[in-house]
């Protein structure tokens, strides 16, 4: 009896270890998840947003590696970002925190905010007013913010908000993307910390093709977080079910 249940022992064991080491390829090098803590992405990604990223899309560097390993430069089988996608990278200014936003900027392009007007090379990117998108706040207020339909070059369309035209990053100067770096922007124009800002000033700057970790593809949970945890009985009419298995466009 004693060896059986060692033997049975150890094939949990072995199991347990197989299913992590396929778990961790997967995570490597295909997809790995995330969830989306701030409000930065809205009305495109809300909190409460769990979202599949994946890693096929831009190859592979270090930080396509759990805790980022200081293994090799650049990037492996490299696949450039296009205009438009959502995508998880590390923050340049650490090299370690995730941040999510949209690739606005591509190398050698000159992007500018002018009144709350994306300008992608001296030409404003077309920007429809649509209907007001319902916004509750961290204190739970619900407000109403003006909400826009963009189309960048090359046809990408999608939402932002827009509360002000007279936030500090809604005129800018002339922002030159290097070679080898993009511009990130946040939907949520006046209540993201992005490119706009720079690392000096604790933003985030150009980042490099290197701190890209993968395209958000699609959501796979999604659940109002102004509920306590504990209560685990309100869960299921928390969940909002009308967001699973949206793709993010």
């Amino acid at each position: 009896m004693a060896s059986k249940s060692k033997g049975g022992i150890l094939e949990t064991i072995k199991t347990v270890v197989y299913a992590v080491a396929i778990a961790m390829v997967i995570r490597t090098f295909a997809y790995e998840p995330f969830n989306i803590p701030s409000r930065s992405m809205v009305p495109t990604l809300l909190v409460g947003d769990f979202l599949f990223v994946s890693k096929l899309s831009y190859g592979y560097s270090r930080h396509s590696i759990p805790f980022s390993p200081d293994l090799f430069d650049g990037r492996i089988l490299q696949t450039p970002p296009e205009r438009g996608d959502v995508a998880v990278f590390k923050l340049p200014s650490d090299n370690r925190t995730d941040y999510i936003k949209r690739v606005i900027g591509l190398p050698g392009d000159r992007i500018q905010m002018k009144a709350g007007v994306l300008h992608i090379n001296d030409k404003p990117v077309e920007r429809v007013r649509v209907e007001d998108f319902e916004y509750v706040d961290a204190a739970g207020r619900l407000s109403f913010v003006p909400q826009f339909r963009e189309t960048l070059p090359g046809g990408r369309v999608y939402y932002t908000l827009d509360a002000s035209p007279n936030q500090r990053y809604d005129d800018t100067g002339v922002y030159s993307v290097p070679e080898g770096h993009y511009f990130m922007m946040g939907d949520n124009r006046d209540n993201s910390t992005d490119s706009r800002v720079p690392m000096r000033l604790r933003g985030v700057g150009m980042v490099p093709a290197e701190n890209l970790v993968g395209r958000a593809d699609v959501l796979f949970f999604s659940i109002d977080t102004d509920f306590e945890w504990w209560q685990v009985w309100k869960l299921p009419a928390n969940i909002r079910y009308s967001r699973l298995g949206d793709l993010i466009e």
